[in-house]
């Protein structure tokens, strides 16, 4: 890249690599503060989605006579979707690009949610969810690409700050549904109570509707896809109407960037090179999806079965936590971001995660006031380090670890392998509430040891040490030992 000496800081392109420094530098002006708000919402409608049926799900039952077979049934569906949707986005958004899987992708969110809404049977509710879970899997490999590619690599709007911000949108999109469906609780007459599951439902079409009519002003392809297909004359285009920065292509086209081994596949997340990053990335997530979904997914389970809280209870204490916690959690991570490292952050997350849990299993089922109220302080406490820590990070590592020419597949099989263990906790965890009760704290207090042996001593990769989109990776590897097993 050369810089020609000119008022306007004229920029000529070059090389790829050009296309990814100009944004890591510069990137924060023009429209791309647009298209990052844009990729949350995408993110918004994910959380929505999968909360939806956390309290909804006691009316879905009694509205179709649902055996505890099939309530399984209809709470996997959407899991088991966006296992399908995580492989099928990360391979599609390397493919064919961002723009295209984020647009087929928010369609699919209004249709799916307008259909499960409105579902006549449990069958075509199933089917819905299914779709869903779908759009949710493949929004996740683009909403990460569009930040990390619309951002710059340090200062305030860092590409780990934006990044960690899809921790605080998603809880803020919880908190949305809890106050949506409180909201019902009280507008809804008694005999017309069981709508409230599908109005919260088709409200989640509302978002992904409001990205499609928007779309020609502010969305755009990423330049640094485009950079890497060979497109230099099409990056630099987008790099003066959306970024404001004066650059120019000095040929229109190049030759095709091809990452070794596997342009479509994704074993090449498991070779020398990207080996410790994978398995840290994938200790992570399945560390959160099991904790996440014990203590947030079941939350409204939790204080119904354990602390024994009426229903307005449940919704309003759930509704207080997310806010007082997980949701000021997350905004504390997006800060934390771009000033400490993340292994540091997920480390303490971890931490306390840890200590929360294991308090909660020593407390048990609080036989007094003053045991209710430091249980429900607990689980605060875990929310809060979910939101900071493990939450906002969780997504910061593998979109940071990877190039942009494997960057889909990257996130994408790690919400896949996430995808998974979830479904296995959503099997598995109503089976151990009855079991173990709250011993099941205990139980799950192993899913936040492991991280912090893995993390802390065994495999030490920090992924904000360099910018893997603006530097020849090859013998960036060949020098550093930013990731090494040891």
């Amino acid at each position: 890249m050369t810089q020609t000496a000119s008022a306007e800081n004229k920029y000529v392109i070059q090389r790829p690599e050009d296309v990814s420094q100009l944004i890591s530098k510069y990137a924060g002006s023009g429209k791309t503060n647009k298209v990052i708000w844009l990729a949350l919402i995408g993110v918004f409608i994910d959380a929505y989605d999968l909360t939806t049926l956390s309290f909804g799900i006691e009316q879905v039952i009694s509205d179709f006579s649902l055996s505890p077979v099939m309530t399984g049934v209809v709470a996997s569906a959407i899991v088991v979707g966006t296992i399908v949707g995580n492989l099928l986005g990360g391979w599609l958004t390397d493919k064919i690009g961002r723009y295209r899987v984020f647009m087929a992708d928010m369609v699919l969110f209004v249709i799916a949610a307008i259909v499960a809404g409105l579902a006549p049977n449990v069958w075509v509710l199933i089917a819905a969810r299914f779709v869903m879970g779908i759009s949710v899997g493949i929004d996740l490999p683009v909403a990460m690409s569009y930040l990390a590619e619309f951002s710059k690599f340090n200062g305030k709007s860092s590409k780990a700050a934006r990044l960690a911000a899809w921790c605080p949108m998603w809880y803020a999109a919880s908190s949305v549904c809890f106050a949506i469906v409180l909201a019902l609780y009280f507008i809804l007459p008694p005999e017309y109570a069981n709508w409230l599951w599908r109005i919260s439902l088709i409200f989640g079409a509302v978002p992904a509707l409001l990205i499609i009519f928007i779309r020609g002003k502010y969305l755009t392809e990423s330049p640094i896809w485009l950079a890497n297909q060979g497109d230099l004359k099409g990056a630099a285009k987008i790099l003066r109407e959306s970024y404001d920065i004066n650059a120019h292509a000095q040929v229109d086209h190049v030759q095709k960037v091809e990452q070794k081994h596997a342009q479509a596949s994704y074993s090449v997340l498991f070779n020398k090179t990207y080996l410790p990053r994978t398995i840290v990335a994938l200790v992570i997530h399945i560390s959160v999806a099991f904790q996440y979904t014990t203590i947030a997914f079941f939350l409204p389970s939790i204080l119904t079965r354990f602390f024994h809280t009426d229903t307005l209870t449940t919704i309003t204490t759930t509704l207080g936590l997310n806010l007082a916690f997980a949701f000021t959690g997350g905004l504390l991570g997006v800060y934390m971001a771009s000033r400490l490292s993340s292994r540091f952050i997920l480390l303490s997350g971890f931490i306390l995660q840890f200590a929360a849990l294991v308090l909660l299993g020593v407390v048990g089922e609080p036989g007094s006031s003053l045991l209710l109220y430091f249980a429900i302080a607990m689980l605060g406490l875990w929310l809060f380090a979910e939101g900071f820590g493990p939450g906002a990070q969780m997504m910061v590592y593998p979109t940071m670890a990877y190039p942009a020419s494997i960057r889909g597949v990257g996130v994408g099989m790690n919400r896949a392998i996430s995808g998974v263990a979830q479904a296995i906790a959503l099997f598995v965890l109503p089976i151990w509430m009855s079991k173990f009760n709250t011993d099941v704290f205990l139980i799950i207090s192993i899913f936040a040891f492991v991280p912090i042996i893995v993390i802390g001593f065994l495999i030490k990769f920090e992924p904000t040490k360099f910018d893997v989109d603006s530097i020849d990776l090859d013998i960036e590897i060949n020098k550093t030992v930013a990731s090494k097993m040891i």
